[in-house]
């Protein structure tokens, strides 16, 4: 079989799965977030943080609930770090220092799992188990808590409460992310993942030293790394490494683990507005940018005229054997359209237009289908700058599943879609102007700058992947990426809150001759044509700088 026609059938068929799950998983999410009644372990957590699940939230309340709870998490792992040296499991390694810490503590709580550290050579087992991995947790059920927020805006009338952060946080939790982690990590077991405590063994001698190799709970981790669209691996080489990612199958497995939540919650909106044929409105809108990215991803890595690169069947360089090129392409794609960032290939070895693609998909907001939560509520910003748009050609006030978009609500969608490209752009200048931030990049030229504006898109749009080639463990970096990760996190949140107050605040539209049905085929396109020309133009002189040079060299 052609590598090709293997990629081409992996593609397909991960497509099969992730619609056979659409419906069931989407139906069922939506559920949850609309239980009245809650099970008796949400009811011991709710009395052991002092919560009232019952109270509603006005936007202000529940974004103040975000804030509070991350600063929690961020000072824990922070110190959990720290003192990781005095901790038991700590297989010999030392505390984290100041930098590093408060960078993989920005990191991991911004659900952005960028690693300026090899994780086999710096954290012991309890930081790995009950610091990174249950922040792998709870970022993840606080990004789908702000996207319910947001739907629950666009469903109700003349109310701006939006439901109560910690019942939403606590059953995104127990009721979604941990039976489907528990499951997946069986799964991955099963593939031979590894899940233990082990030490560090000594397994022989290469290249005149000892290999040295850890255990760790692996499975367990890989399996929220991936559903919870995270990304930080339990070992440096990510899903490369066979203890992650051991066959062919898990790695599909693990794409298929990456893309099923964020693809499912349109289905989980569309049945909380009332509408499915919304929801799949922007399903057919996400889906469309993602094959498009797999598919100039997979052309881009397989089309080379180059004698090594014919014979070898593609750019293979930095890609594991075992995966191929079609795999790689898909996972690469993949993790970059959403807030993942695991890797199971080299980035910085992709061709110059391959890393461009793994960079624009970063750069459009990661919202095909995009991070858990994170994904929804960014591509329907985009919806109301789409409606906006739309009514600004044919002249009327433009409307949204029954709300009009005025002057504040589009105020805020635009505030919205400048923050991520401002932290970009002004740290990627500030990092190649200074004199000392350059020298960390290991190439020169338009791939040096490259590996730089990655680190910040990667940052700032919280999917933690990186061109390898940065040594971004210094003063510099650490602080600059974990500043980027936080306000790149948290400020959006803000407005996707404050804009779903004004939504829901609103007395509903009738639906006349005259509005915009955005259920149609058409709303879609106009959907992806935005989110391409208002989005991706931002960063196109960035681009041709880097990775454009890059390919056309």
């Amino acid at each position: 079989m052609s590598p090709v026609l293997a990629g081409v059938l992996q593609l397909l068929a991960l497509m099969a799965a992730l619609a056979l799950a659409y419906v069931p998983l989407g139906t069922y999410m939506a559920g949850v977030y609309r239980a009245q009644r809650h099970l008796r372990v949400e009811r011991w957590i709710y009395r052991a943080v002092g919560a009232d699940p019952a109270a509603e939230m006005r936007w202000p309340a529940y974004i103040r609930a975000v804030l509070a709870f991350s600063l929690a998490g961020v000072l824990f792992l922070y110190l959990l770090q720290r003192i990781q040296g005095v901790l038991p499991l700590s297989l010999g390694f030392r505390s984290a220092g100041p930098a590093q810490a408060f960078n993989t503590a920005a990191s991991f709580v911004t659900n952005t799992n960028w690693q300026s550290y090899a994780g086999e050579q710096t954290m012991g087992h309890v930081v790995q188990t009950a610091g990174l991995a249950v922040q792998n947790f709870a970022s993840a059920a606080v990004g789908m808590a702000v996207a319910v927020a947001l739907v629950r805006g666009f469903a109700r009338s003349r109310t701006g409460e939006l439901g109560n952060f910690w019942a939403d946080l606590v059953r995104g939790t127990v009721r979604i992310l941990l039976p489907l982690a528990a499951v997946a990590a069986i799964v991955l077991v099963a593939c031979g993942v590894i899940q233990n405590f082990s030490g560090i063994h000594e397994v022989g001698q290469f290249f005149g030293g000892a290999q040295q190799w850890n255990g760790g709970a692996v499975a367990s981790q890989e399996a929220i790394k991936e559903l919870g669209t995270n990304g930080g691996g339990y070992f440096n080489a990510n899903s490369a490494h066979p203890f992650e990612n051991p066959t062919p199958f898990s790695n599909l497995f693990e794409i298929f683990l990456i893309l099923v939540i964020p693809f499912a919650l349109t289905r989980t909106f569309g049945v909380m507005v009332g509408s499915v044929r919304q929801g799949y409105a922007i399903l057919a809108a996400m889906a469309t940018i993602w094959l498009a990215f797999v598919s100039l991803m997979m052309w881009s890595e397989f089309a080379h005229h180059e004698g090594a690169l014919r014979i070898a069947g593609g750019a293979m360089e930095g890609k594991e054997v075992r995966f191929g090129i079609g795999a790689s392409s898909i996972f690469a794609a993949s993790t970059t359209l959403t807030s993942t960032g695991a890797v199971d290939a080299a980035h910085s070895s992709l061709t110059g237009f391959g890393g461009g693609i793994a960079m624009l998909g970063m750069m459009l907001g990661e919202i095909a289908p995009g991070g858990v939560g994170s994904g929804l509520y960014g591509i329907l910003i985009m919806a109301v700058i789409a409606v906006f748009i739309a009514g600004l050609m044919v002249g009327r006030t433009p409307e949204y599943l029954g709300k009009k978009i005025g002057s504040r609500e589009i105020k805020l969608a635009a505030v919205y879609i400048l923050i991520t490209p401002a932290l970009v752009l002004v740290f990627s200048a500030f990092s190649m102007a200074l004199p000392t931030p350059p020298h960390s990049a290991l190439n020169p030229g338009a791939h040096g700058f490259s590996e730089v504006l990655y680190a910040y898109t990667s940052a700032a749009n919280n999917n933690g992947s990186a061109f390898a080639g940065l040594n971004a463990n210094t003063d510099w970096f650490n602080t600059t990426t974990g500043l980027a990760m936080l306000l790149g996190r948290f400020l959006p949140m803000v407005f996707v809150l404050a804009l779903a107050g004004s939504l829901g605040a609103q007395q509903p539209v009738p639906v006349t001759a005259g509005t915009l049905r955005t259920e149609k085929p058409l709303f879609t396109g106009m959907l992806v044509g935005a989110v391409l020309i208002v989005v991706g133009l931002t960063y196109f002189p960035a681009l041709a700088l880097g990775p454009l040079a890059e390919g056309l060299a």
